[in-house]
């Protein structure tokens, strides 16, 4: 029985079917007869963006103000659930404030490679802390009872062709590293609302995927909840709904719930799938508008404090020679151009509208110190000037101590758009190096979303990074330095040396149709920990200006009990990290993987004792034979570290499970070796079962592509119809325009927005202005017949324009019997 079976069954067909889709770019639709709202939906992982008119997904028109906390990358750096718990709290009652049901967050994908343009969204490369920092954040923001909403599901891990790229993993990782941060999610976020991905998985759009949608999240995890399309992000409207995929978003004009109806009608979509899909889509509805009947006022103050309370808790001290944390004796000056214009966010659709932001130069008159001043040493986009860099040399040799502010720019880390190296502007590495020269301390305080080679920081004294920090993030710096607040942030990623070092590299970007994992379930420190790769910072890494002692209490089958004290001459917090490993597996696995943490507090001298329990996630690993989570039996080795690689206590533990052998070590020698850069087609294949799929463009005789619905704006420029190759020139040379100008974003936005965006999003993204039948004429033209084309295109707007008409008719209440068979005529 539905929760909703009685509202359903006074419903005909078409009213079900209209509530599939939005009504615009954010809302639901609603049926006031019924009594049903609009539900609105909103971008949510670090602060609201409830945009004030026209609506976009690429963050061009403004939004409404709203707190903007530090983003993911800078959250997962705290350790810290119970802190990420309260951010999801706040945000909680920033959407209850603004109306907003569905808060579209946490980005729960791993971090796979460091040069995905949406890392800065994103938690962790460890599925274990992405999982928990996603659950913690999503409780928070349900207490308000609104919905937060876990994304992308799943194996969104790059920006490049993200609506069309096929990423071909095996089941193993796809479990224990891909699907786990959802799945605990789910456990214990308790998500009601999923956003399903742009990408294939394994052939099968993300959206319409029976084994993801079906097998893993309905049945496996038995999850009851919403599933949400990423913007523009259906396929196959019917296929999705086969698989338990609910809403999507934003309108179509109803052109996709015709689809449906007719689905329905023909026979080849049962009814009673479609009203659970309904039913789910009313349960989330209402749920969430109970949280607007009682709404309290929103206290920004206190949350810019806790804004600054995360950065404070996130940022992490890399290098430390002594200078810090500064007495306020010593001559001060800033440079860098952070520092008084300080980039707090990534770009995209997370863009927040900020209720304030504090400035560095704002807030030095709340520290005693001997401040010299301040210049901008560097311009923001990298273009070199001999002028600011002596300027800035002069004011450093009137100081002692210098506080330099560098990092990346704006338009380096955005979404739908992903990075090419890892390097550094050169314009701020020249500055470093001269200011090097004046023979003066320097404290490097580093802002950028994910990781860089930092090879130039060998320049300074001390070095804090500080992520994106959001809006109250510089303040909180300051305070890190002048050792009012000690810090406790641990990296939630490795920074190796090289881009050249990373173990997806020979594989990220590779091919325009396929992204091959090939390392499998060696991401981030799994490989290079294995493997033996040294990094610059390992995992979990980050320095304190306090000490801490540390001793093991007691070790049993129900987790490990840690007697910690502070022994320095601050009070400070300290991350237990526990890794677990099998040195004896039968199965190729990590050296040690992340399965409990826990941060402490304590004052100077100050002695606790804190437990990290085992759980479901401690021992596991999925088995390809069986196809479920298995325990291998035998002995285990439980470490403590202050880093993957800094292991202070190491214990055994003798687990009981099965001895079932997945793999021929044989036939995929270099995983056993965790040689992940020199796995062959053979191995790949092997540990795929099954053949490695290969996409290649469709062509004509004389070479050029054939259009469809999968060919990109940016494929169009080998498009047979000179229409084709028109459009993909406008676009690619509007872009170059724009940021020669200095429209930076604009014209970034060109290119996530458009040129790398397939011919379908003409459709799904447009409101109903290009309906499928019309991008059908266009993609005729685009195939060099320009008239069949156009007069496809004109015929199918005359159509659209009278269903349009009848659709009003119908939402007026027109009879229902009388529109059917006018729909028939049209549709």
């Amino acid at each position: 029985m539905l929760k909703y079976q009685e509202l359903i069954n006074k419903m005909t067909l078409e009213e079900k079917a209209s509530l599939l889709s939005g009504k615009d770019f954010w809302q639901t639709r609603d049926i006031k007869k019924y009594g049903i709202p609009s539900m609105f939906l909103a971008d949510g992982p670090h602060g609201i963006r409830k945009q004030m008119a026209d609506a976009d997904h690429l963050g061009l028109n403004p939004s409404y103000e709203a707190t903007s906390f530090p983003t993911s990358v800078s959250m997962a750096n705290t350790f810290d659930v119970d802190l990420i718990q309260r951010v999801g709290i706040a945000l909680g009652k920033e959407a209850t404030g603004q109306r907003v049901s569905v808060l579209l967050g946490p980005g729960t994908n791993i971090k796979r490679d460091p040069r995905c343009g949406r890392n800065f969204e994103y938690f962790s490369e460890d599925p274990y802390l992405a999982g928990m920092m996603t659950a913690a954040h999503i409780s928070g923001v349900q207490q308000s009872g609104v919905s937060a909403c876990a994304k992308h599901f799943a194996v969104n891990n790059q920006e490049f062709r993200r609506l069309v790229i096929d990423a071909v993993v095996d089941e193993r990782a796809l479990r224990e590293i891909y699907l786990q941060p959802f799945e605990i999610a789910v456990k214990q976020g308790n998500t009601k609302t999923i956003m399903s991905a742009y990408n294939k998985v394994n052939g099968q759009y993300a959206n319409e995927n029976e084994y993801i949608l079906n097998k893993v999240l309905r049945e496996d995890w038995n999850y009851e909840g919403l599933v949400v399309t990423d913007w523009g992000g259906n396929n196959d409207r019917v296929l999705a709904m086969k698989c338990n995929s609910d809403l999507e978003m934003p309108t179509t004009a109803s052109e996709t719930n015709y689809d449906v109806v007719r689905a329905v009608e023909s026979g080849d979509l049962d009814e009673a799938q479609l009203d659970k899909v309904v039913d789910r889509i009313l349960t989330i509805i209402f749920d969430t508008e109970k949280a607007f009947e009682n709404v309290e006022e929103v206290d920004f103050n206190a949350h810019h404090q806790l804004a600054r309370e995360v950065l404070e808790s996130a940022a992490v001290l890399l290098e430390n020679d002594g200078v810090l944390p500064l007495t306020g004796n010593e001559k001060v000056c800033i440079i860098g151009d952070f520092a008084d214009k300080p980039r707090i966010q990534g770009g995209g659709s997370s863009t927040v509208n900020p209720t304030s932001i504090d400035k560095t130069t704002d807030f030095i008159s709340q520290h005693t110190i001997n401040y010299v001043g301040y210049e901008q040493g560097f311009k923001r986009y990298g273009k070199k000037s001999s002028k600011l860099v002596k300027k800035a040399v002069e004011l450093a040799n009137k100081s002692d101590v210098i506080l330099l502010y560098l990092g990346l720019d704006e338009v380096s880390e955005v979404e739908g758009i992903d990075r090419k190296d890892l390097k550094f502007p050169e314009n701020q590495i020249t500055l470093i190096e001269e200011l090097k020269k004046t023979g003066k301390k320097i404290v490097l305080i580093l802002t950028s979303g994910s990781t860089i080679e930092l090879d130039f920081i060998e320049n300074a004294n001390a070095v804090i990074h500080g992520y994106l920090p959001g809006q109250a993030g510089m303040s909180g710096l300051l305070n890190l330095v002048y050792g009012k607040v000690n810090p406790s942030g641990r990296l939630s990623e490795s920074i190796a040396y090289r881009l050249e070092d990373y173990p997806a590299t020979p594989y990220f970007l590779k091919d325009d149709n396929i992204a091959e994992y090939r390392e499998s379930i060696f991401v981030g420190y799994r490989y290079f920990n294995t493997r033996g790769v040294k990094v610059r910072y390992p995992f979990g890494y980050g320095l304190s200006y306090t000490k801490f002692s540390k001793e093991v209490v007691k070790l049993d089958d129900t987790g490990i009990t840690v007697r910690i004290k502070n022994i320095g001459k601050h009070p400070g917090k300290d991350v237990i990290q526990m890794y677990i490993g099998k040195k004896d597996s039968d199965i190729f696995r990590a050296s040690k993987e992340l399965k409990g943490f826990v941060k402490v507090h304590l004052e100077v001298d100050e002695e606790k004792e804190v437990k990290i329990p085992f759980d479901d996630y401690s021992f596991r690993y999925f088995d390809i034979s069986t196809s479920k989570f298995e325990v291998e039996g035998g002995d285990y080795q439980i470490y403590l570290g202050n880093s993957v690689e800094d292991i202070y206590y190491e214990g055994s533990l003798i687990v009981e499970g099965s001895n079932i052998k997945p793999y021929e070590l044989d036939q995929l020698v270099n995983y056993f070796k965790a040689d992940v850069h020199n796995i062959t087609d053979l191995e790949f294949s092997e540990l795929l079962r099954r053949e490695i799929p290969k996409v290649e463009k469709a062509r004509t005789k004389r070479g050029k592509i054939i259009v469809d619905l999968e060919t990109t704006v940016a494929d169009l420029r080998e498009a047979r119809g000179w229409t084709g190759r028109f459009l993909s020139f406008a676009v690619r040379n509007g872009s170059k325009f724009l940021m020669k100008i200095g429209k930076k974003t604009l014209g970034l936005t060109l290119i996530m927005g458009v040129y790398n965006q397939p011919m379908r999003t003409l459709s799904r993204m447009t409101g109903g202005m290009i309906d499928m039948k019309q991008l059908n004429g266009l993609i005729i033209m685009f195939n060099g017949k320009f008239f069949k084309g156009l007069r496809a295109f004109m015929k199918a707007g005359k159509q659209k324009k009278k269903l349009l008409k009848y659709e009003k008719e119908r939402v007026k209440k027109t009879e229902v019997t009388t529109w059917k068979k006018k729909r028939r005529k049209l549709v």
